[in-house]
C-alpha cells in the first residue's frame, strides 16, 4: 500500500460528510507523516491497515471537531484551569503519577476513550455509560489478545487517564508516530517545527470535551511536551510542571524494548542498535530543551517527583507536591488516590525485562548523554 494524503483526506470526508479540516496547519505533518511511512517505515500487512486506521481517525475527528465548533461556538469560550502537566522521560513513573493524580476529583483528565473520539462532546450524566467507553474496551482487549506482551510493559483502560498525544495527532506532530513506526525524517522535521498552532488546536479539543463535562481544572501528562515548552506556555501561560525523575540509564533500555515490541507489530524491520541510538539523541534532545526553558523561566512553576519516592510511598509524594503546588489535597481526594494505588502495585503486571545492551548502549554511554541532567538533579533510581 502507498498513502496518498490527497486520499485519505478523501476518505474522511467520505465517511463524515463534512469537508472542512479548519487550519491548513495540519497538512504539511499529514504530508511527513505519508512521506515517512512510504519510504521509511517497511511496513507490513498488519502494519498498512494500523497505519490507515490511525491517521484515518485523526481526520475524521479533525472534521468533526471544526463542525461542532461551528454549530455550538460558544465552546471557544471556555476557560482552561491549569493545567497541572506531567513531565519526564518515558518509563520514569509519569503513568503511575498520572493514575493517581487522576483520582482527585477536583481535576479533570483526558480518558483514553474520549481522546480516541472526542466527539459527540462527553456530557456529565452519561460520562461513566457512553457507548465510546465499551468501544475503547474492546480495542484494548483485542491488542492485548494479539500482543499479550503488551500488558507487562504497559497498562490501557478505556475510563484511565492517558496521553494527551491523540490531540496533539490530530495536528499530526507528535513523537507518538514513531513510537509506532521508525518515520526519522518526520522526527527531523517535527524537532524544528512551530508548534504553537498545535498546542491551540490541543486547547481547542479540551474546551470541547470540558464543556458540559466538568472540571475545568485540567492535569495532563506525556513526556513529549519537553520538546517544546515555549509553544505550550504560549498557549497555557499558567501551567505548572510535575518533573518525574529517574536515572536515564535505567530508562532507556525499557524506552526501547517498549517500541521495538510496539514496532513490531506494524513492519518486520529490526535494528535494534539503530533504535537505541535513535532514541538516546532524541530523548536527551527533549531533555536538553526543557532544562534550558526550565533554566530561562525559573523554578517556580517546577515541582520534582523522584521515582524512588513514588515507588515507595506514592500518597505521600502527590502530598508533597500538591504541597508545593498550592494545592488543596482533600480528605476525600487523599482516599480515591491511596484506593487506586492500593490496587496498582508495582510489578502487578508482570515482570518486563530487557537489556540495554541489546540496543547497543551503555549505562555509561547514556548517562554521558544526560550529564548535564544528571548533574543538575537527583535520578538515581
Amino acid at each position: 500500500m502507498t498513502f496518498s494524503a490527497d486520499e485519505l483526506e478523501d476518505g474522511a470526508r467520505a465517511a463524515t460528510g463534512l469537508d472542512d479540516f479548519g487550519s491548513s496547519y495540519y497538512r504539511e505533518g499529514l504530508e511527513r507523516t505519508v512521506d515517512g511511512l512510504n519510504n521509511e517505515a517497511d511496513l507490513n500487512d498488519l502494519g498498512n491497515v494500523i497505519q490507515h486506521a490511525t491517521i484515518s481517525n485523526a481526520l475524521i475527528q479533525r472534521l468533526k471537531i471544526i463542525d461542532t465548533y461551528k454549530t455550538h461556538p460558544e465552546i471557544a469560550d471556555e476557560v482552561i484551569g491549569g493545567p497541572v502537566v506531567i513531565l519526564g522521560l518515558p518509563r520514569t513513573g509519569t503513568t503511575a503519577l498520572g493514575q493517581l493524580i487522576a483520582n482527585d476529583p477536583q481535576f479533570r483528565s483526558l480518558r483514553t476513550w474520549e481522546s480516541q473520539a472526542p466527539t459527540p462532546p462527553p456530557e456529565a450524566a452519561t460520562q461513566f455509560t457512553d457507548p465510546r467507553i465499551a468501544q475503547a474496551a474492546e480495542g484494548i482487549a483485542m491488542i492485548n489478545t494479539m500482543f499479550p506482551d503488551f500488558t507487562t510493559m504497559m497498562s490501557s483502560e478505556p475510563e484511565a487517564a492517558t496521553e494527551c498525544q491523540d490531540l496533539m495527532g490530530m495536528s499530526f506532530r507528535t513523537y507518538h508516530f514513531d513510537g509506532v513506526v521508525r518515520v526519522p525524517s518526520y522526527v527531523e522535521w517535527l524537532l524544528e517545527t512551530d508548534m504553537r498552532e498545535t498546542y491551540e488546536y490541543h486547547r481547542q479539543v479540551l474546551k470541547l470535551l470540558q464543556w458540559h463535562c466538568k472540571p475545568n481544572l485540567w492535569h495532563l501528562r506525556t513526556p513529549v511536551h519537553m520538546f517544546a515548552l515555549d509553544a505550550f506556555v504560549d498557549v497555557y501561560p499558567h501551567a505548572k510542571f510535575l518533573w518525574s525523575h529517574r536515572d536515564p540509564a535505567r530508562v532507556l533500555g525499557s524506552v526501547c524494548s517498549l517500541i521495538a515490541y510496539i514496532r513490531s507489530w506494524s513492519s518486520d524491520r529490526r535494528d535494534l542498535h539503530e533504535l537505541g541510538a535513535e532514541q538516546l539523541a532524541w530523548w536527551a534532545k527533549g531533555t536538553e530543551r526543557a532544562l534550558e526553558f526550565r533554566r530561562r523561566f525559573g523554578d517556580d512553576r517546577f515541582v520534582d517527583v523522584s521515582f524512588a519516592d513514588l515507588q515507595n510511598d506514592s500518597v505521600a509524594t502527590v502530598a508533597d507536591s500538591y504541597e508545593k503546588l498550592g494545592l488543596e489535597f482533600s480528605a476525600d481526594a487523599r482516599a480515591r488516590v491511596r484506593q487506586w494505588a492500593d490496587g496498582h502495585r508495582p510489578g502487578d503486571r508482570g515482570a518486563h525485562t530487557y537489556e540495554l545492551a541489546d540496543f547497543g548502549l551503555t549505562e555509561e554511554r547514556v548517562r554521558e548523554a544526560f550529564g548535564e541532567y544528571l548533574a543538575t538533579y537527583d535520578a538515581s533510581a
